[in-house]
């Protein structure tokens, strides 16, 4: 089995996974996230303990990658300090814009690696960033 149908595979699986798929209780920050250009629509919660992501969840519903994109992000991102999880959701963004392409820095990224290719498809690279570009919004402003 190559890398690209591994990459499909788990893209598929975490598209229709429900497992941060959720409301959390007394979250401490929401933030939404919006594509106009294909109606992705997400919501997501975190609970935050000082500077630690102790939970995050998302809502809504969109195409498979920004689904799959959300849930990825949140297994990689929780229980990250703030600073570690922006860090991550810059070189997500980076990898996407092709601005980072050494293998060892995205191996931080881990599943997140899946949506590499995904800059070879300029109308799935806003799906990908949706859930990066909310979180970013959400921790600056913490």
């Amino acid at each position: 089995m190559d890398l690209n149908s591994i990459y499909t595979e788990l893209i598929m699986e975490h598209s229709t996974s429900k497992h941060n798929k959720r409301k959390l209780d007394h979250a401490d920050v929401y933030e939404k996230g919006h594509n106009p250009s294909c109606g992705d629509e997400i919501t997501l919660e975190l609970k935050l303990n000082n500077d630690v992501i102790e939970d995050l969840a998302f809502t809504g519903q969109g195409c498979a990658i920004s689904q799959a994109s959300t849930s990825i992000m949140i297994d990689l991102i929780k229980g990250k300090t703030i600073k570690e999880a922006l860090k991550l959701t810059e070189t997500f963004i980076g990898m996407i814009k092709r601005e980072i392409t050494d293998d060892e820095e995205l191996y931080s990224l881990e599943d997140a690696m899946a949506f590499k290719n995904i800059s070879n498809m300029p109308a799935r690279v806003k799906c990908a960033v949706l859930a990066w570009h909310t979180i970013q919004e959400a921790l600056n402003k913490e």
